[in-house]
């Protein structure tokens, strides 16, 4: 699944009129990127959660098919229903096994491969962590030495945006607009969250800063 329903309000007012997955770097939609590295990967049946400026995210992706995938579409209601509503109301589509989550708002090169086999029986979740950015110095969770995540302590990792994910996970979840962020936290207190650090090129396109920076570094490079 990808996450791409948001309207992406720290880059107003590029995002007023063009959806945040297609912003182009370096002559590349990121939204189109993922899909490419998910194709590579072996993922080719794909859910993306649309809302703001919906229909030029359908029509500029079509039903996948020349990016060797198969998309279909959870369109929300006004608003969204943040990353935990919008993968709930998305469960139907993504059907009875483990499924990926990765943001549309995330630049990197991260081998999504490996995450076929990352999710043990008896975890709901696995996540992928990198170092902190600038802009979030604080991160989301400890990873502990044997790849287990914990809601407490420090030093604390960002969330990179990706992720394996059980539905069951979503057993307990009400329909409507939540965070995962209580969730994860939950299912990390009673030892069922594993993770693992990333520390490649992983970019976080949140503000207009960030974007001229990575062109700005894809330019040079």
């Amino acid at each position: 699944m990808i996450l791409a329903a948001g309207r992406g309000e720290r880059l107003r007012p590029l995002t007023d009129t063009l959806p945040k997955p297609l912003i182009v770097v370096h002559g590349q939609t990121l939204i189109e990127r993922h899909l490419q590295a998910l194709s590579v990967a072996g993922f080719h049946e794909i859910v993306i959660n649309v809302f703001w400026l919906a229909d030029k995210i359908k029509k500029h992706l079509g039903d996948g098919s020349r990016y060797r995938v198969r998309i279909r579409y959870s369109e929300e209601p006004e608003g969204a229903l943040d990353t935990g509503g919008g993968i709930l109301k998305a469960l139907p589509l993504l059907g009875a096994g483990p499924f990926l989550v990765v943001s549309a708002d995330i630049y990197t090169d991260f081998p999504l491969a490996n995450l076929k086999t990352a999710l043990a029986h008896a975890d709901f979740a696995h996540l992928v962590m990198v170092p902190n950015p600038s802009h979030h110095r604080e991160g989301d969770f400890v990873l502990d030495a044997q790849g287990r995540l914990h809601a407490d302590g420090r030093p604390r990792l960002t969330y990179a945006g990706i992720g394996m994910h059980r539905p069951e996970f979503f057993s307990e979840c009400s329909p409507g607009r939540f965070s995962m962020l209580p969730w994860w936290q939950r299912a990390m207190r009673a030892g069922r969250v594993s993770g693992e650090l990333y520390d490649g090129d992983w970019q976080d396109i949140g503000t207009p800063e960030s974007l001229r920076a990575l062109n700005a570094l894809s330019s040079d490079s």
